[in-house]
């Protein structure tokens, strides 16, 4: 009887909470779409079904047959096989996408270098056997007739132009610092006229005092002899 009265209030209660979720939702807009009347718009970037893209100028398929989606697939899901022409340019003889093991990480699209494949917008692929998720290049290329994509464009390797160079004009060479001081020295010496050489300077004598006649005394001449001398001598020779 107790475990009646609990399942009993335990439903009560999650119905009360269940009302109270609804009314709190009740004034805003709807979120749900009313599938398969209403559809919802996927973004771009989704990732949806892999399919082969087609120049719709040409009618033919981007694929090049480089192999790198191949590889690039963590899963193995792709297989191609190639053949080679005359002329050795590659052509896609097969290309085969398995779903059952696809795991729509994009790494195919992204190491595609030629628009060739896409993870495309749509989502709806239903089927009852697995053998209908194997894919061949025909069923890849009808579902991705209508799948808008950007063409890359090659990059024209820029051609450089041959510099052309403009002949030098006619100038006097700018004489260098040693140069021009060669060329002052030159010019003086054949401006100024040759000088003559000089005498070897000898050093001065010292200046002499210049003495005059009336400055020194009269010195005696050794014939004669001073006249007091001689008058003395004559006395003596009288008296004696």
């Amino acid at each position: 009887m107790v475990e009646l009265v609990k399942e009993f209030a335990s439903g009560i209660y999650n119905l009360i909470l269940g009302m109270f979720t609804t009314t709190k939702h009740l004034g805003r807009h709807a979120i749900t779409i009313q599938y398969p009347k209403e559809r919802w718009e996927i973004p771009e970037r989704s990732r949806g079904m892999v399919v082969l893209l087609t120049d719709l100028e040409t009618g033919k398929l981007n694929c090049t047959g480089c192999l790198l989606c191949m590889k690039a697939c963590p899963s193995a899901a792709i297989s191609i096989e190639v053949v080679k022409d005359e002329n050795k340019k590659r052509h896609v003889k097969s290309f085969d996408l398995n779903y059952n093991i696809c795991c729509f990480c994009g790494l195919c699209e992204e190491s595609c270098n030629f628009a060739a494949i896409k993870l495309a917008t749509k989502f709806e692929f239903p089927a009852w056997d697995k053998k209908d998720f194997q894919w061949d290049i025909a069923k890849l290329q009808e579902m991705g007739l209508d799948v808008p994509y950007e063409k890359p464009v090659k990059k024209k390797k820029a051609v450089k132009k041959p510099v052309v160079k403009k002949p030098a004009e006619d100038k006097p060479a700018e004489a260098k610092p040693e140069d021009k001081a060669e060329v002052k020295t030159e010019v003086k010496t054949e401006d100024k006229p040759a000088e003559a050489p000089k005498a070897e300077e000898k050093p001065a004598e010292e200046a002499k005092p210049e003495v005059t006649a009336e400055d020194k005394p009269a010195e005696p001449k050794p014939d004669e002899k001073p006249a007091d001398e001689s008058a003395d001598k004559d006395k003596k020779e009288g008296e004696g």
